[in-house]
């Protein structure tokens, strides 16, 4: 009978038959699928990735990929010959609401809308003017010196029946002069 104990003991046993078989089989039941997904991630992303010698290693292609968005204009307080006149500047700037009436912004030349702003005096006007009133932005959206603003708002003051005089250039800086 003992015989007959002993095979069918044998009979339910598995194919890991010590403890360093369990662990071994532990370890691949964790790296395997690991191992598997790393592969599959490389090969589904390897198709993204620029080959040597493809044009987006150039060395154009990495210098546009690294310019700058923006670049800084400095503009000199006292450079007359760059300063824009009033037309200019309401041309560039102010023409696209002031030119149409857009937003409530009374149009050029218009002496009913302008009147009561002409009362309130050139300060008021371009108080507004740079600082934004209703609809409209500070100095109308652009990036215009203070100066050329004024000359922009004693140009529509002006056109719509207001008598301002151009206002007078800012001096030169100190270490302009020197």
């Amino acid at each position: 009978m003992s015989h007959d104990t002993h095979e069918a003991h044998d009979s339910h046993e598995g194919p890991i038959k010590t403890p360093k078989q369990l662990a071994w089989a532990v370890f691949f039941a964790f790296m395997v699928p690991i191992v598997v997904i790393i592969l599959l991630a490389n090969y589904v992303s390897g198709q993204f990735k620029p080959a040597a010698g493809s044009e987006s290693l150039e060395a154009e292609k990495i210098a546009e990929r690294l310019k700058p968005i923006g670049h800084v204009e400095v503009k000199a307080a006292g450079d007359m010959a760059a300063m824009k006149t009033g037309e200019q500047v309401y041309q560039a700037q102010c023409s696209a609401c002031h030119g149409t009436g857009a937003a409530g912004a009374p149009k050029l030349a218009d002496a009913a809308a302008w009147g009561p702003r002409v009362k309130t005096g050139f300060e008021a006007l371009l108080n507004s003017a740079l600082k934004g009133k209703g609809a409209m932005g500070a100095q109308g959206g652009g990036d215009f010196s203070d100066f050329e603003i004024a000359r922009a708002v004693v140009y529509m003051a002006n056109q719509g029946g207001g008598k301002f005089d151009e206002p007078k250039a800012p001096a030169a800086p100190a270490s302009a002069a020197q």
